[in-house]
């Protein structure tokens, strides 16, 4: 008898669902790195460079001592006891750690905890949300989540309730929004952000979306902002950021502000400021629902495996309020190390700690590097035939547009490959740099891009920058015109 499970007969909305960051190229990326390790030498290149993800540690970017140690120690209070301590870990990291297992019930960060995260730790977060934007936060508002990623499922499940309800999403998107959208069955309702004025958020243009949606029948819910852009690396001005929330408000739309990458700022003309502290100065209180989310994932601290983040939740009334601590209750709790190092990036050294002045070198350190690569890498491009890049203002990554000749794109249909993942496909196989194609992430259709992390150490930048050179001129002068 034929098994009962083929993908004839899997849920039409998993089909459906896409996530081209470890999509078809990076599952070929990993059979190549597995020839490397069992034929050496079997390749042209020695390695493969992972650029397709915000994963810095695993590009060999080190974690902040101060987070780690308290981390050690919660996770292993017996050290707590040990003399010896105080000669291996800083007085403040000793001191946080023993705060922070008093707030833990049973001192154990191998039990469950309060569904939204432990009450303490959501205080502390509450306390640093209040200290950046200058509006208070309540930690009965904040949900403690696996990373960014499970909070904003949770909307979705709680949103959508069937193929007629929308989320206006942007183009380009991170393709968790088009995932958790498939998933949970509801309608992607696309806004292009200007690649021409810097990847510019027009609201003329997410109005037109809207109203378009909504003459087809579909009840658009939700808009999704992601500030700093991923992938498009733009930083939203306030006056825009203002615009926006008078537009939910007046349309009557759930704000979904992903703002994972607040830390990331590299220029010196633009600041973050939280979609929170936007709703607050214009006197908006319970009357616009906003859903704000926060990771450890990103920022300088890059703790992507840990995964910690927080969801914000303000503006709901108390009955929906009910049924989103309900799903959550579902998952039980969020991981224990997350809520501690999610506390820990809202509440870090303060001026006078013992750890305060290396805790802020190594802060410096990474951003201001992160800057310099940003930069080098942006030169690069905009150097290259055909390619044309805007300034990363923020985030982890470069999305160039290339604009490719006909003959490469008769190539690409031939091979039944998007353009830019013919591109994506040649430059791996060429030079074992892993980038992701634009297609994966939508794009005006008729242009093509790529995604490129600026993550890779700063000492591996100049090869990268010389491999891609001698590949796009030769992918160039092969398929000219």
């Amino acid at each position: 008898m034929a098994s009962s499970v083929a993908v004839e007969n899997l849920n039409p909305k998993v089909l459906k669902c896409e996530y081209a960051v470890r999509g078809e190229i990076v599952i070929h990326a990993q059979r190549l790195q597995q020839q490397l390790q069992n034929q050496p030498g079997s390749l042209p290149f020695h390695e493969i460079l992972y650029c397709n993800i915000g994963n810095p540690q695993s590009l060999g970017q080190q974690p902040v001592t101060f987070f780690r140690e308290v981390l050690a120690l919660c996770d292993h209070p017996y050290l707590l006891q040990r003399e010896e301590i105080k000669s291996l870990f800083s007085a403040d990291s000793i001191s946080r750690a023993k705060q922070i297992l008093a707030l833990i019930p049973g001192r154990a960060t191998g039990a469950y905890s309060h569904s939204q995260g432990i009450k303490g730790l959501r205080d502390a977060i509450a306390a640093g949300i209040t200290a950046r934007d200058g509006f208070p936060a309540n930690a009965d508002d904040i949900f403690l989540t696996d990373g960014a990623s499970p909070g904003v499922h949770l909307m979705m499940q709680l949103l959508i309730r069937n193929e007629k309800d929308g989320i206006l999403v942007p183009i380009p998107q991170y393709p968790l929004y088009s995932a958790s959208i498939a998933l949970h069955g509801g309608a992607l309702v696309p806004y292009y952000l200007n690649e021409s004025t810097g990847w510019g958020l027009e609201i003329s243009d997410v109005k037109k979306q809207l109203e378009d949606a909504r003459s087809r029948g579909i009840d658009v819910r939700a808009l999704v902002v992601i500030n700093p852009g991923n992938p498009t690396g733009q930083v939203l001005a306030e006056e825009n950021q203002y615009d926006i929330v008078k537009f939910c408000k007046n349309e009557g739309l759930v704000l979904l502000a992903d703002e994972v990458y607040q830390e990331n700022i590299y220029v010196d003309d633009k600041k973050f400021h939280s979609f929170k502290k936007i709703v607050r100065s214009l006197g908006y209180g319970e009357d616009l629902p906003l859903v704000s989310y926060q990771s450890v994932s990103k920022g300088y601290y890059g703790e992507c495996g840990k995964r910690g983040g927080y969801m914000e939740i303000t503006g709901f009334s108390a009955p929906v309020r009910e049924q989103i601590y309900k799903i959550s209750s579902v998952n039980l709790c969020s991981n224990i190390t997350g809520q501690i190092l999610a506390s820990l990036v809202m509440n870090p050294p303060k001026a006078g700690d013992e750890s305060y002045a290396s805790y802020q070198a190594e802060k410096d350190r990474i951003l201001t590097s992160l800057a310099r690569r940003a930069k080098a890498l942006e030169d690069a491009f905009n150097n290259l035939e055909g390619i044309t890049c805007n300034k990363a203002e923020g985030a982890m990554y470069l999305f160039p547009r290339i604009n490719l000749p006909q003959k490469a794109i008769d190539a690409a249909n031939a091979a039944n490959k998007a353009p830019d993942a013919f591109y994506a496909l040649r430059l791996l196989e060429s030079t074992g740099i892993v980038v992701v194609p634009g297609s994966g992430f939508g794009q005006v259709p008729g242009t093509w891009h790529f995604r490129c992390t600026i993550l890779p150490q700063e000492e591996k930048i100049p090869a990268i920058i010389s491999r891609f050179k001698v590949f796009h001129e030769a992918f160039m002068a092969e398929h000219r015109d």
